[in-house]
Formats: C-alpha cells, sequence, structure tokens
C-alpha cells in the first residue's frame, strides 16, 4: 500500500519539489543585490515598516545578514505554507479523496484492516514529505553556498527539518479530519483555520498581549521559536511537534476504525 501510494505520487512529487526548490533558488540568487544595499534593506530600513507587518514577517530585523535572510525570505513563512499546502493535497488524496469518489469503499471490503491502512497512509504521507523536503534541502543547501550567505550547513539541515515537521504535522491534521469526515473540503477548511490562526498568534501576538498565551497550541511557535537558522536544531520544540503529530495519528487510526465509509 505504501509502495502504491508513493507510485501514485510521483508526478505530483516531483513538481512540488521542482516548485519550491525554484522559489528557493530563485530568491536566494537576489540575496546578492540584498547584500549590497543595507541602507535599503538593513536594519535600519526595516524598522521603518509597521511593527505589525515586521512581526508578520517573524521580526523582519535583518535581511542583509545571511542568516538574517535566509530566515526572513525562505524559512519564515513562504516555504513553510508551500510544505503545508503539498502536504495538505496529500492527505486529501490518501482517504478523503477516494471515499468521496466512490473507491474507498472498495477497498475497505478487501481483506485489509483499517488500522493498516490508515497507518500505510500516514507512511505514505511522511516519505513523500520526506522525499520532497530532501530534494529541496539540497537546492536549499547549494543555492546558500553559491550565493555565500555564510550559513553554516548544520542550520540548515535545522531549519529544513522543522519545515519538514511543520508540514508532516498539519498533513496528519487534513488526513486526520479526512479519516474522521470523509471530507476533502473539511480537512482543507481546518488546516486553513488552524495555519492562518497559529501563525497570526506567534507573529501578531508578540505585540497584542491578550492573545500572546494562545502560542504554546500554536505549531509554529514550535516550528520557529527556537531559531534554528541562527542557533540550530531546537531538539526540544521538534519533539513537541513530532508527539503532537504521533496523537495525531492515533486520533485518525480510531477515527476511521469506528466509523461507516461512505455514509
Amino acid at each position: 500500500m505504501i509502495a502504491r501510494s508513493l507510485r501514485d505520487h510521483r508526478r505530483m512529487l516531483i513538481w512540488w519539489t521542482i516548485g519550491i526548490s525554484a522559489f528557493i533558488a530563485l530568491y536566494l540568487n537576489v540575496y546578492a543585490s540584498v547584500q549590497q544595499n543595507p541602507e535599503v534593506y538593513g536594519p535600519a530600513a526595516a524598522a521603518k515598516f509597521p511593527g505589525p507587518l515586521r512581526d508578520l514577517m517573524g521580526g523582519m530585523t535583518d535581511m542583509v545578514s545571511g542568516a538574517g535572510y535566509l530566515q526572513t525570505v525562505v524559512y519564515q513563512l513562504f516555504v513553510p505554507m508551500l510544505f503545508i499546502a503539498c502536504a495538505t493535497l496529500l492527505a486529501n488524496r490518501a482517504l478523503a479523496g477516494p471515499e468521496e469518489t466512490g473507491t474507498l469503499e472498495l477497498i475497505v471490503t478487501l481483506p485489509v484492516d483499517r488500522r493498516r491502512l490508515v497507518l500505510d497512509k500516514l507512511a505514505a504521507l511522511a516519505l513523500s514529505l520526506l522525499l520532497v523536503a530532501a530534494g529541496t534541502f539540497v537546492v536549499a543547501a547549494g543555492s546558500s553556498a553559491l550565493v555565500d550567505t555564510g550559513v553554516p550547513l548544520d542550520r540548515i539541515l535545522a531549519g529544513h527539518t522543522g519545515v519538514l515537521l511543520l508540514g508532516l504535522f498539519f498533513g496528519t491534521v487534513a488526513l486526520t479530519v479526512g479519516a474522521a469526515t470523509g471530507r476533502r473540503l473539511v480537512a482543507s477548511a481546518v488546516v486553513g483555520v488552524w495555519v492562518a490562526a497559529g501563525y497570526t498568534v506567534v507573529t501578531v501576538g508578540r505585540s497584542v498581549e491578550a492573545i500572546a498565551w494562545l502560542k504554546w497550541v500554536s505549531p509554529f511557535h514550535y516550528y520557529a521559536e527556537g531559531r534554528p537558522i541562527f542557533e540550530g536544531l531546537p531538539v526540544g520544540d521538534y519533539l513537541v511537534l513530532a508527539g503532537a503529530t504521533a496523537v495525531l495519528a492515533l486520533t485518525a487510526v480510531l477515527a476511521f476504525d469506528r466509523r461507516d465509509v461512505g455514509v
């Protein structure tokens, strides 16, 4: 089941890898121009932007340094969101999509354990995202070296590991909702709301005390709070993300096992 899922997803994975890689390479190739214009992109210039806008971009304090540029342009918003979109689409093709088209009912009539089916789909999701992460990491590391950002390879790996874990978390959210409801739209809506709310809480929430405490339930807090591009692998935060994903996976197994497919 895992191998078949990977074969079914191969074209999608190739195009997502190419697309995300192209985005990373394009924006990193601009870094030389940014570095040569500190009066336009340096801390003094960034301070002119409204506070809420700087918060949404993760503080946006320094785009001239290699680490600051990588964090702001690559790892703060755009690449994580692309990974989440990819993960959500893959997750929706695992259970909810086949159920809506009527093909899942045939599969569950075969001598295949329901719990094993969900676990195989989760494993295929994880392996698919790992392949995309591996391909895009090579491009990120290579492009960073070519433009001489000065960011060590292990820091880029730490940032990319966080992107993978964040994408896997939200992909598992989509798969869990799909397992419980059988509806792709519902799964996508849950992911979309959680992403928007979670990102807002850990960015704008820095200056809005009323919502700041909600950061503890936001996956983005555990993704970015450890500042992997600057400080290396935040083991504790990433373990929280992985643990939450495991809990969601168990929920997906139980939800699908107890539900009448197609009803």
